[in-house]
């Protein structure tokens, strides 16, 4: 039986990094720099990668994953488009991929914080995103 800690953390791994890939698929049809898209992809990928294996740990235990709320999504989305709408050029994508890189930082390393009890498994899991983010945030300076 999964202990609260790591289930606790293993489901704000999933759903930091389904918010980030709906985050990359709203971006996707604004970027017109290759070189941005191409971060953007590779990202996209990695945080794939890292959500099937919080899920997969999770599905293990026979427990269900964190979707994210249909409020905050739907904010998400609308605040996305407004800002690119108003300006689509790399340097407000840059901003906006920083903002939440920042804000995917800040709730991760909190979350580890919290449930420092948890696995060293979904420990390493959630250091691996937060390593992500950081270098994606320093990818992306170039294009402000």
């Amino acid at each position: 039986m999964m202990d609260p800690q790591t289930r606790g953390l293993l489901r704000e791994c999933s759903l930091g990094c389904k918010m980030a890939i709906n985050s990359f698929d709203q971006m996707r049809d604004y970027v017109k720099n290759e070189e941005l898209k191409e971060l953007i992809d590779t990202c996209d990928k990695k945080h794939k990668s890292y959500e099937e294996e919080a899920s997969k740990m999770l599905l293990e235990e026979g427990l269900q994953e964190k979707e994210p709320g249909m409020m905050a999504s739907a904010f998400s989305k609308l605040t996305t488009e407004m800002k690119l709408m108003m300006r689509d050029d790399s340097s407000q994508v840059a901003k906006l991929l920083m903002d939440g890189c920042n804000m995917g930082i800040q709730t991760l390393s909190g979350y580890i914080n919290e449930y420092q009890g948890a696995s060293s498994q979904s420990i390493a899991l959630a250091k691996k995103i937060v390593h992500t983010e950081e270098d994606l945030m320093k990818d992306v300076q170039k294009f402000l």
